[in-house]
């Protein structure tokens, strides 16, 4: 469910590709199962490929890895968070692609 632009996100890498990154980081909380995941796979791997250097993408499965989701108590996906020197700044739970959109565009924004 990751094209070449999504960080497949693990338990043991969050730190480093995520609390430490030098740029806005989208994380996107699913798993396989998941409908409303599939559903916004497409929007998630655009904003991949359109904020490419100034936003990084990961995706994190939830059912693989459970410790982040905890961690974040993750209690429903599709469930994505946008992190800034290595602090959550958004949330978006649900498959609401406008919202993800608009989230996106304000971390990046100045």
């Amino acid at each position: 469910m990751a094209s070449n632009d999504i960080v497949t996100l693990e338990d043991s890498t969050f730190d480093k590709e995520v609390m430490k990154s030098d740029i806005p980081v989208l994380v996107d909380f699913w798993a396989v199962w998941c409908g409303p995941c599939k559903a916004i796979a497409p929007v998630v791997e655009q904003i991949a490929v359109d904020y490419k250097g100034k936003v990084k993408v990961g995706k994190m499965d939830i059912d693989k890895h459970q410790g982040v989701a905890q961690k974040f108590n993750i209690r429903s996906i599709p469930t994505l968070l946008v992190f800034k020197g290595g602090k959550v700044v958004d949330t978006v739970i649900g498959a609401d692609q406008t919202r993800i959109i608009e989230s996106v565009k304000k971390v990046t924004a100045g």
